[in-house]
């Protein structure tokens, strides 16, 4: 069931307009990070603490239908917001790939298949390295798959 409600979009400008951009052309344009050519999702949860609707531009890395959410947040010191609203509530999450976005639920990985999440996502995107360097935080790794029809 798509998330409904109030709508607060990003305090960063780049982000709500490439969300704004991204959704508006269902996904033809503003699909990559920046000017990396690198391709993104779009990522929507409810925040945790407000209720509200939040929406993010996350790379894309996806793997037989199922894709990582990389919290790194460029490799700060702290987890990204979403993160934290994902812990609260793993199923009130949509992810657009495309024209179409999808109910999604997400699960936090560990060990092996952490391991091969994370090689997945610096391959798809290298910095991820890098920002984990730059941390001594863990850098989180989500899976998240398309929920089952209610």
């Amino acid at each position: 069931m798509p998330l409904t409600g109030e709508y607060e979009p990003s305090s960063s400008e780049w982000v709500r307009e490439q969300v704004a951009e991204y959704e508006a052309s269902g996904g033809t344009r503003a699909n990559t990070l920046r000017d990396t050519g690198l391709p993104i999702i779009v990522l929507t949860t409810r925040g945790a603490k407000s209720g509200k609707i939040r929406k993010w531009a996350l790379m894309r890395v996806e793997h037989d239908g199922e894709y990582a959410l990389v919290a790194s947040k460029g490799g700060a010191p702290d987890n990204p917001q979403w993160y934290w609203n994902l812990k609260a509530d793993p199923t009130a999450l949509m992810i657009q790939d495309g024209p179409e976005p999808f109910d999604a639920v997400a699960r936090e990985v560990t060990g092996e298949e952490k391991a091969e999440w994370w090689r997945r996502a610096v391959e798809a995107f290298p910095p991820y390295a890098e920002y984990q360097e730059k941390t001594a935080r863990e850098i989180p790794v989500l899976v998240a798959r398309r929920a089952e029809p209610a």
